[in-house]
């Protein structure tokens, strides 16, 4: 059975991570495939590269436009209040086809290394159902590697992952502009 990493935390760098690996596994033209929940922007990094990439690196999101809305609910991401306000049916709509789209993905091209971006919130946020996560994980084949990342993830996650990393936020300005090729 492949491993599973989940790389959960307040700070930032998760998804990074999980690029690194991915931008690793392209290096020894392995086939990466990375499924985004939540996120729908065209123009970041690991998105431009998919060309450049191919045919080792598939990318696909999941996320509706906004859906974090303005910029100052955005400072609201990590808290439970916008779980509960913020996610609407549209949302675990999405979350499901993400979901359901990872695992035939998965079992069909069986990729060398299969990223689920946010897929930890989405579970903490019960947008999709954590068993079902669950038992998606115990079908991974033997020649994949998973990568899990979520700001939170449920306690079910935390248990079955052979590999957990806790990204933790020790110190950043107070304001800084994002930067191009670094945070996106």
């Amino acid at each position: 059975m492949g491993y599973v990493y989940l790389y959960v935390g307040t700070g930032g760098g998760k998804t990074a991570n999980a690029l690194g690996l991915a931008l690793r596994s392209v290096g020894h033209n392995k086939h990466v495939v990375i499924v985004q929940f939540f996120k729908w922007k065209k123009d970041i990094g690991e998105v431009l590269v998919q060309n450049k990439l191919k045919p080792y690196y598939e990318i696909y999101q999941f996320g509706r436009e906004a859906w974090l809305g303005e910029k100052d609910q955005t400072a609201e991401f990590a808290g439970e209040k916008f779980a509960v306000e913020g996610v609407t049916a549209h949302d675990k709509k999405l979350a499901k086809e993400a979901l359901n789209f990872a695992e035939k993905t998965m079992l069909e091209k069986k990729p060398h290394l299969l990223v689920l971006d946010e897929m930890g919130l989405a579970a903490y946020w019960r947008m999709v159902d954590p068993e079902e996560v669950i038992e998606m994980l115990a079908k991974v084949p033997a020649e994949t590697t998973v990568v899990v990342t979520g700001r939170m993830a449920p306690k079910s996650l935390l248990e079955r992952a052979d590999f957990v990393n806790e990204v933790t936020q020790v110190k950043m300005p107070k304001e800084f502009e994002l930067t191009e090729g670094i945070q996106y």
